[in-house]
């Protein structure tokens, strides 16, 4: 998957068109990804001892990954994404990086 977890995303279609975000969390298996402030949903929910009101929560929904695209944080630009098996010597050292189209420059996972 292109996208990992505190990118920057553009949403390319979809209702949610042109919405910038970062990503909260991830699900490989079903190919989805939850953005922060995009796809809002509307939770209705019973009251619990946590939350005696109970009443309605809105909340981020699951987005198809191939509806988003990664957003360069050097060039600022949506871009695709290239990558490469970068290796200093020997197998064990090796790691797949990913590479912006437009400017070429490394994109480094984002430390949280």
């Amino acid at each position: 998957m292109h996208i990992r977890k505190d990118d920057q995303v553009l949403v390319i279609s979809g209702n949610h068109r042109g919405k910038k975000g970062r990503v909260l969390k991830i699900f490989p298996e079903r190919d989805r990804v939850i953005v922060e402030g995009v796809h809002l949903i509307k939770r209705h929910t019973r009251p619990t001892q946590r939350n005696p009101q109970g009443g309605i929560v809105e909340k981020e929904g699951p987005v198809h990954v191939s509806n988003l695209m990664l957003v360069c944080p050097k060039c600022n630009t949506p871009t695709r994404v290239n990558s490469r098996i970068s290796s200093s010597e020997g197998k064990a050292s090796r790691h797949r990086a990913r590479i912006c189209k437009n400017c070429g420059e490394m994109i480094l996972a984002a430390k949280t």
